[in-house]
């Protein structure tokens, strides 16, 4: 990678505060989740991905006081691709959010009972009203 040039091409998206707490025994506080987002801040992480928005109310909580805290870091959601989802992240006050659609096969047949064509319309139309709520 010596001599290219990757300046204002990168940007990096954590995902500790969702992913991490998928850990078998790790859960984290509100409190605990700012102080991380403030290190992730502090670091130049351009993303946070404080959270899903749709897994509780403290979750919800966590994800609002961390897009409210007055971080450079762009912080967003993971979402599901539903509008609901999409709702739920916004009430949260983020930036963004991380849409999430299923690929595999048994995926799309078994979870969501559909087939690929659908579940790319569905995906389609989810981005759209994404884009449309900012």
């Amino acid at each position: 990678m010596r001599g290219i040039d990757l300046s204002g091409r990168i940007r990096f998206l954590d995902t500790t505060l969702r992913d991490g707490e998928q850990t078998p025994g790790v859960s984290l506080g509100m409190d605990d989740k700012l102080t991380i987002a403030q290190g992730l801040d502090s670091l130049g992480v351009d993303v946070i991905e404080a959270g899903s928005a749709m897994t509780s109310e403290g979750e919800r909580l966590a994800i609002k006081a961390i897009a409210d805290s007055g971080l450079k870091a762009e912080i967003c959601s993971y979402v599901r691709a539903l509008t609901a989802d999409i709702d739920t992240a916004l009430a949260c006050d983020v930036d963004s959010v991380h849409l999430v659609v299923p690929a595999s096969d048994l995926h799309i047949k078994t979870k969501l009972k559909a087939d690929r064509e659908s579940v790319v319309r569905m995906a389609a139309d989810v981005t759209e009203y994404a884009k449309d709520h900012g």
